[in-house]
């Protein structure tokens, strides 16, 4: 017969804590398992002779004294249920635990007792099951590779198998290889040796003639070239390793941002003035500063051109965006050769300090109403907010001029209200409690869903928890906002709120939504938006999955 139930056993061994993974069948109460891991590095061989000293012939002889929910209890050792995470280094062993002892008090369970399976971005897994009565026990696993077999093959096939996952995440696109054509890699294999002889020809050319006279000379004129040009290159490499995956959501707020940070390099630039015995750090700072501005400008630009380009015609669209950017570049270096002419500016600091600052409130002024005029028919997170909220508010869906003029470009979603935190793991969603009422509750609300919603009742202000299932999608994450939206306008707060009053309101939100949902994606078709580009992003560091019922 099958294992029917699992447990959790920890154990004290000279000084040693163990954890054992058991499943008990429901006839001879036998056990089998493994150590999920060793916390002072004990063999199997050392566990069992310990065992036997302890004087146990059969090291793992279960006593008669169990009792139900399973305990465990050996002369000179201490077994106990164990909520304890992985941790250490694992080392896995075999054991096999036995009795012939019935207990009249333990009942053959069904097989759904392993409810949800919680993957974590990282490989690990936490599998909640039923422990002794009415509460969920979560173990902490290793998750298995197979979910990541189609990606390792493309990997494999470029050499690329043994790179570190943070490294992989880092260097490739979010959901590689999925996510782009089949040539990438192969393009960007042969790209990157490419980039590295085009910068050695660089070097050779340009560090010559700067790198003449003693040695001595020469090597601290290729320090402070390196140095200065150097560190604004790492800050390039971070934006595009760390941040690669937000251009596409929010390019008029990236594009914004780039200008702000930019400000702050050509600071750096006009302190040198000031300072020149600190030329060297000072432009360090400046050109790193400068380099991050460019890593969030570029890809965000990018994104910007491929809206214009509706004809597919982006190559062209690109080339003549650098007719604008060149002609403007030349009349503004001349317009700033005849400011610099003026009698005593560049001899006073203080004026001139004004006068940049002057022309860069101009600047970023313009910069904001360039963005502004930008009119996106694709729903990202701030315009499914606006979009929304007024059809929950008014019954009508707004079209692309009027949701992209309310958009605000600088804001930032933690300060958006009501506030939605995605990604949340199921131990804080439902309070800590791990009942199986509430998971229950869960299951059956989203039975036909690809997310989880709960109200945090510990704010005072409106705020929702968010987790998604396996296999989420844009559109899951649009449900779930549309959700907010109306558990926000209609939530009943009580004075002594009760899991009854809960459940009723997420049901009834999940009725409407179950009614007007449609309604709500055939106005937005009408309206003029483009309902395949929807750029919500399902939160890549948790996903649920159901393995069974409670």
């Amino acid at each position: 017969m099958g294992i029917k139930e699992e447990y959790i056993f920890r154990y004290k061994l000279n000084n040693s804590s163990v954890l054992l993974k058991c499943g008990v069948r429901s006839n001879d109460m036998s056990c089998s398992g493994r150590a999920v891991w060793i916390e002072t590095g004990y063999e199997e061989k050392d566990i069992a002779s310990s065992l036997k000293i302890a004087g146990h012939k059969n090291p793992l002889k279960l006593q008669a004294q169990m009792s139900y929910p399973l305990q465990l209890s050996f002369t000179g050792l201490a077994f106990e249920s164990s909520k304890t995470r992985t941790r250490k280094k694992a080392r896995p062993f075999q054991t096999l635990c036995s009795s012939s002892v019935q207990h009249p008090n333990l009942q053959e369970k069904p097989d759904n007792e392993v409810v949800l399976l919680e993957r974590y971005g990282n490989g690990t897994a936490k599998r909640y099951t039923l422990d002794d009565a009415v509460h969920l026990q979560g173990i902490l696993e290793q998750n298995g590779s197979e979910n990541h077999s189609f990606k390792d093959s493309r990997l494999s096939e470029a050499g690329l198998s043994w790179l570190p996952d943070i490294l992989k995440d880092f260097i490739l696109p979010s959901g590689f290889p999925g996510s782009v054509s089949d040539d990438y890699l192969q393009y960007m294999m042969l790209q990157f040796p490419t980039n590295i002889t085009g910068w050695i020809c660089h070097t050779l050319a340009v560090g010559a003639g700067s790198f003449t006279g003693t040695a001595a000379a020469a090597s601290a004129a290729a320090i402070r070239w390196v140095s200065k040009d150097g560190i604004g290159a790492i800050g390039r490499l971070f934006i595009g390793g760390r941040f690669g995956d937000l251009f596409d959501d929010d390019p008029k707020q990236w594009r914004m941002y780039a200008d702000f940070i930019g400000s702050a390099g050509s600071i750096f630039d006009l302190v040198t003035q000031v300072y020149p015995a600190y030329f060297l750090p000072l432009a360090s700072l400046g050109n790193l500063t400068k380099a991050v501005a460019r890593g969030l400008k570029d890809p965000s630009f990018r994104v910007i051109q491929n809206h214009f380009a509706v004809s597919g015609n982006l190559g062209e669209v690109a080339a003549k965006e650098e007719v604008w950017e060149v002609g403007a570049q030349l009349l503004g270096l001349a317009l700033g050769i005849l400011i610099l002419d003026t009698p005593g500016l560049v001899k006073s600091f203080p004026l001139l300090l004004s006068t940049w600052m002057s022309m860069r409130l101009l600047h970023l002024w313009l910069r904001y109403q360039t963005l502004s005029v930008l009119r996106f028919d694709t729903i990202n997170l701030k315009r499914a907010r606006i979009l929304i909220k007024s059809y929950i508010l008014q019954s009508r869906v707004l079209g692309c001029v009027d949701c992209n003029r309310d958009e605000n470009i600088l804001s930032w979603e933690t300060f958006t209200r009501p506030r939605i935190i995605f990604g949340v793991p199921l131990e804080e969603m439902i309070g800590g409690e791990r009942s199986v009422a509430k998971i229950k509750m869960l299951l059956k609300l989203y039975a036909k869903e690809k997310h989880f919603l709960v109200v945090n009742q510990q704010k005072t202000d409106f705020e929702v928890f968010v987790s998604f299932k396996v296999g989420a999608t844009s559109m899951s994450v649009l449900r779930s906002v549309w959700q907010t939206y109306w558990l926000h306008k209609n939530w009943k707060s009580y004075d002594n709120p009760s899991s009854d009053s809960d459940y009723d309101q997420l049901a009834q939100s999940l009725l409407e939504m179950e009614v007007k949902f449609e309604d709500f994606m055939q106005q937005l078709d009408a309206a003029g938006w483009d309902t395949s580009q929807i750029n919500l992003k399902v939160p890549r560091k948790i996903s649920i999955e159901e393995l069974g019922h409670v």
